[in-house]
């Protein structure tokens, strides 16, 4: 199993979702960086359970406690190791499952790769285990503000409602203000009472998550196999419930002509430039310095509270009964998650570049 990720700034996560605690191991974090412990939980109070009535009423704190690697409030350059200890389990919600296969879900497939699995939430294949990553991407942001670049990612859809607006026409400092995180007021109001009608009727809805990196310089990424747009994608299919990335004019691309599609470049005071930016920011598999820009596609939460038609271990035929706290909707959490891997990527990207041009 592969728990770790990145190579120069490379995490590993450890925890189940009803152990004792999950947390993460942070390798190659440079020397001297501010931690700014009150950023990091707030980030993880961005992404924690309970914090309205659109998510999940697991009353987890999600408060971190730093291990190692950090002395006098600044990183040493050492492994950084953080922990976050589980306060809410309940186990007993998922007795009813202990042998039998959630549609959907990740039981079946444990199962048959491993020959054992944790029914308890899951698990190890909890998007409770994105706790730590959140935490560990907060402090790669606390790096990337060093280099001027920031992340900000927003909800842009749920179910079929869709706020077509470009990024560039929004104030995505308004993303706070709302619990589904859409920056703007009058469809973020449309998008809460869906999914609270769709959570009353003890379903589950999906939606997107847009994102865009500022400030990124060229000459990030590889031409091959390490392209910038495959690690961003890679990095965002490894959240729980995404099914979909695209970047830049992604598929709508698909329906335009080179002509129109082409990002004609000019200088401005010196500074390298395209006109427009279908490419999303990367050319090649490498940045050019314009903004970074890309979706995320997440599914409707796998467990709803129905009974749905499924099998047991023993291959037979039963029902399963939806029990436990679950979200009707992932996106509202999901944006701090988005932003905190995109941050991962961009982190170790500027690390490599730095051995590149030793």
């Amino acid at each position: 199993m592969n728990n770790s990720y990145g190579h120069q700034f490379r995490i590993t996560t450890f925890g189940e979702s009803h152990g004792k605690a999950i947390g993460v191991v942070i390798d190659g974090c440079p020397a001297g960086i501010d931690f700014d412990e009150e950023f990091i939980q707030n980030e993880l109070l961005r992404r924690k359970p309970g914090q309205s009535r659109i998510t999940t009423q697991r009353d987890e704190k999600d408060e971190f406690q730093v291990l190692s690697g950090v002395f006098e409030g600044k990183t040493t350059g050492t492994p950084i190791s953080l922990v976050i200890f589980n306060q809410d389990q309940r186990s007993k919600d998922y007795s009813h499952i202990a042998d039998r296969y959630r549609p959907s879900h990740a039981d079946y497939t444990y199962t048959e790769k491993y020959g054992v699995r944790d029914y308890r939430g899951g698990g190890r294949s909890s998007a409770r285990e994105t706790a730590a990553r959140v935490a560990a991407g907060a402090l790669a942001k606390l790096f990337l503000r060093q280099h001027g670049i920031e992340i900000s990612a927003y909800v842009s859809q749920v179910g079929g409602l869709k706020l077509d607006k470009p990024y560039t026409e929004l104030d995505l400092s308004k993303t706070e203000d709302n619990i589904v995180r859409c920056p703007d007021a009058e469809m973020a109001k449309e998008m809460e009472e869906f999914i609270d009608s769709v959570r009353k009727d003890r379903d589950t809805v999906g939606g997107v998550v847009n994102a865009v990196i500022k400030g990124a310089p060229a000459g990030l990424g590889e031409p091959v196999f390490d392209r910038l747009h495959a690690e961003l994608g890679k990095a965002m299919l490894s959240i729980n419930a995404a099914k979909g990335f695209e970047y830049g004019s992604g598929f709508e691309g698909v329906s335009m002509r080179g002509s129109e599609h082409n990002d004609a470049f000019y200088t401005e005071n010196g500074e390298v430039k395209t006109r427009t930016n279908y490419s999303g920011g990367i050319q090649g598999g490498i940045s050019n310095g314009q903004d970074i820009y890309f979706r995320v596609a997440f599914k409707p939460v796998a467990t709803i509270m129905k009974d749905q038609e499924s099998l047991n271990e023993a291959g037979e035929s039963i029902t399963v009964s939806g029990k436990g706290r679950h979200d009707p909707c992932v996106v509202p959490r999901a944006v701090p998650i988005v932003e905190g891997m995109a941050a991962l990527v961009l982190a170790d990207f500027l690390l490599r570049n730095r051995c590149s041009k030793a």
